[in-house]
């Protein structure tokens, strides 16, 4: 089997960012999703994220995506990376890092800022809504903001080198 394009990237060297994974179209009928990794910790450098937290992440992420203006039509997914080193969003259409920067800028604030219950976490509405910690969460989420999204550049919305 051919290795797939997200395990070509040498996650030796990654550090946290918005990276554009891939871009695929619907050959029927035209449609583009465009996935991007918004990575939050260096990869086999850095702790992980603990599973409560991305699971509060991902409550609050999807529920912000969900309802904002700009995006709400063009989020196909939001959700938690296996290795629980960052996200995936997939957007419908073709879009850069630099074009996604600001939701995911207010996306991230307002996981840092919020107060309350986190959305969806109810027996009735979750598969484990036991398992969220809403203040890791927003901890994680303002580690992301000022160390990654408040600089991003270049050399963090650009893949480094890949692998062979």
């Amino acid at each position: 089997m051919e290795r797939i394009a997200s395990f070509s990237v040498d996650h030796t060297v990654l550090e946290p960012g918005v990276y554009l994974s891939r871009r695929d179209e619907d050959p029927a009928t035209g449609a583009v999703v465009t996935t991007f990794d918004l990575r939050m910790t260096a990869p086999n450098r850095e702790p992980v994220m603990d599973t409560a937290a991305v699971h509060a992440l991902e409550h609050l992420g999807a529920t912000f995506l969900r309802n904002d203006p700009q995006w709400a039509n063009r989020v196909v997914y939001f959700g938690p990376m296996g290795c629980r080193t960052g996200f995936y969003l997939v957007v419908f259409g073709e879009c850069t890092p630099q074009e996604v920067a600001d939701v995911v800028m207010r996306l991230f604030r307002f996981a840092r800022d919020f107060e309350g219950e986190i959305p969806g976490a109810s027996p009735a509405e979750c598969g484990n809504y036991h398992d969220a910690d809403l203040n890791q969460a927003k901890w994680w989420a303002r580690r992301y903001v000022a160390n990654t999204l408040e600089a991003l550049d270049d050399a963090h919305t650009t893949y480094p080198a890949l692998l062979d």
